[in-house]
């Protein structure tokens, strides 16, 4: 089984990437016109596989259009430029509203209590293989390069997150046994800085967002990492380098021979 899949996905990195698919990245992805001709190469390669592999629907009326799956599949896979990967192997379906939609929220207090509310979201990360996403923010996301928010990176960082077989909680399954303990005192002392940076109202490069869980923190963590990455870097060097590790990119290196 394993043979076959690797027999087909390279077939699928081999097959031509159309030219309108690149004018559509260079229009829709800012993000792909700073990756060297290798990195667009090697991203050509995992886009055929993602959208020969994943499952695309449009809800609310929205038609999925090949604009839609070839912008949110180049977010997705840049996450998995340079790494060993098997293409968010859980995830088998992305939903796609034209805007940020309506869901019912139910959550219990501390002593068993059960509210119910209506939450607007831009996006979601299920644990049993599906990501939700706005349409409208996915573009706005991509767009903006330095404003630290994209829902893309922020749902499938929640992808990878949960290949460790787990609940999403910011521990990821990293390449050496040797990286965990560093992966878990940095990340775990970051977290616990910005609960306090939020509590006092301190302005901070991470969005407040992730300070209501690790799991938040390590997603809000990785669209600052790919769009605010020289501040980030700046600012909290030591969480920066667990990134890098992981990731396998130096976004704020990059960002230097663009300016």
């Amino acid at each position: 089984m394993f043979f076959f899949k690797k027999t087909r996905r390279k077939k699928l990195r081999q097959k031509p990437f159309l030219e309108l698919w690149i004018a559509i990245l260079q229009k829709n992805v800012p993000l792909y016109r700073r990756l060297s001709p290798a990195d667009q190469q090697e991203l050509h390669g995992h886009i055929q596989i993602f959208l020969a592999e994943k499952h695309f629907e449009g809800c609310a009326g929205l038609a999925v259009t090949d604009e839609i799956r070839l912008t949110i599949a180049a977010q997705a896979c840049i996450l998995l430029l340079h790494r060993e990967t098997d293409y968010y192997p859980a995830l088998t379906s992305i939903l796609v509203y034209p805007h940020a939609y309506l869901v019912r929220h139910r959550e219990r207090n501390t002593v068993g209590l059960v509210t119910e509310s209506i939450q607007q979201r831009l996006g979601e990360s299920w644990a049993h293989g599906t990501v939700v996403l706005s349409w409208d923010d996915v573009c706005a996301g991509a767009w903006d390069l330095h404003d630290g928010h994209n829902v893309v990176f922020h749902e499938f960082a929640h992808q990878l997150d949960l290949e460790d077989g787990r609940v999403a909680d910011g521990s990821v399954m990293l390449p050496r046994r040797s990286m965990y303990i560093a992966w878990a005192r940095i990340l775990g002392r970051e977290f616990g800085a910005l609960q306090k940076d939020v509590a006092s109202g301190h302005k901070t490069v991470l969005d407040r967002y992730g300070a209501t869980s690790p799991a938040e923190f390590f997603a809000v963590a990785t669209e600052c990492f790919f769009e605010k990455s020289m501040p980030l870097k700046k600012r909290h060097p030591e969480l920066y380098e667990e990134l890098r590790l992981f990731y396998q990119q130096d976004p704020a290196s990059r960002e230097k021979t663009c300016l």
